[in-house]
């Protein structure tokens, strides 16, 4: 994924049931994350079109997984797993070996998903985030 697929995938993004899009997510943003993580993101395409997307950065210890979505008609085709697969993969060869995904509560698709995939959903910890500039929609 580079910048140049900005639009395509907010787009894609947006379209998204489960999916928020927050002014974190702006093309500013998303590009201080692409440049600070190269070559940790990627896109899915079929026939020229962008159908798929995840976002991958790491803290130095561990992945973050970001955004992963593919487009309802293209999905249980193996696209959410190659993603996911690359990911990792990239991920690993910089020595980073285990990674986290967050999902809203109320995301079940992407929950059965994760859990499927044989990711363990975490019961001893719970995500505090705090917004500096006071925004709802950070």
């Amino acid at each position: 994924m580079t910048i140049d697929d900005y639009d395509a995938v907010i787009e894609l993004m947006k379209r998204t049931p489960g999916v928020t899009f927050r002014d974190a997510d702006s093309r500013d943003a998303t590009r201080r994350y692409l440049e600070r993580n190269p070559g940790l993101s990627f896109v899915a395409t079929v026939d020229g079109e962008i159908v798929g997307c995840l976002m991958s950065g790491h803290d130095g210890r561990r992945g973050y997984l970001q955004h992963l979505v593919v487009q309802p008609p293209h999905r249980r085709k193996g696209i959410a797993n190659a993603l996911v697969e690359k990911c990792l993969t990239e991920l690993n060869g910089i020595g980073i070996v285990k990674s986290h995904v967050d999902v809203l509560k109320s995301n079940e698709l992407a929950h059965t998903y994760w859990s499927r995939q044989g990711w363990a959903l975490r019961a001893d910890i719970d995500r505090y985030s705090f917004i500096r500039d006071g925004s709802s929609n950070a």
